[in-house]
């Protein structure tokens, strides 16, 4: 291969990255799939639900929700190799299980911006502080009113 080749395959390498995301994010990620996949069938089960239910509410960045998965991946092996059952990992609340596990994680979580920007509006528009020229317009469906 010529030194040219190499770096138009470079260049289609960093356009493919930038498109689809690291490729080292999706070997991670892999990995953790793996990982979850060696688990005994209840920690499985259960490291699947809590996957779903926090990447709806967990960490919008790739690298804060691979953070999260991974330990989240080491907590249910170290429980299984230890012989804890799910239910004493969890606990009786799910919810609240999932709930404190991602409080651990807060970078990059969609409902803390929208709670901040929730927030930073209603002091705006209490203290009197609101964009006057925004004033006739629905900000969630940009229309005028």
């Amino acid at each position: 291969m010529t030194a040219e080749s190499n770096e138009t395959k470079s260049r289609y390498l960093q356009y493919l990255e930038m498109v689809t995301g690291p490729f080292e994010d999706k070997r991670r990620y892999r990995r953790y799939k793996a990982r979850v996949k060696g688990l005994p069938a209840g920690h499985r089960t259960a490291v699947d639900a809590l996957e779903r239910y926090m990447q709806f509410f967990g960490p919008g960045k790739a690298d804060s929700l691979l953070a999260m998965l991974d330990d989240l991946a080491d907590l249910f092996e170290q429980s299984a190799a230890d012989g804890i059952p799910v239910r004493e990992i969890v606990g009786e609340d799910p919810v609240g299980f999932a709930e404190a596990f991602l409080r651990n994680y807060p970078e990059g979580q969609w409902i803390h911006r929208e709670r901040e920007l929730l927030a930073d509006a209603i002091d705006r528009a209490a203290d009197g502080t609101a964009d006057r020229t925004a004033e006739g317009t629905d900000h969630a469906a940009g229309d005028e009113t």
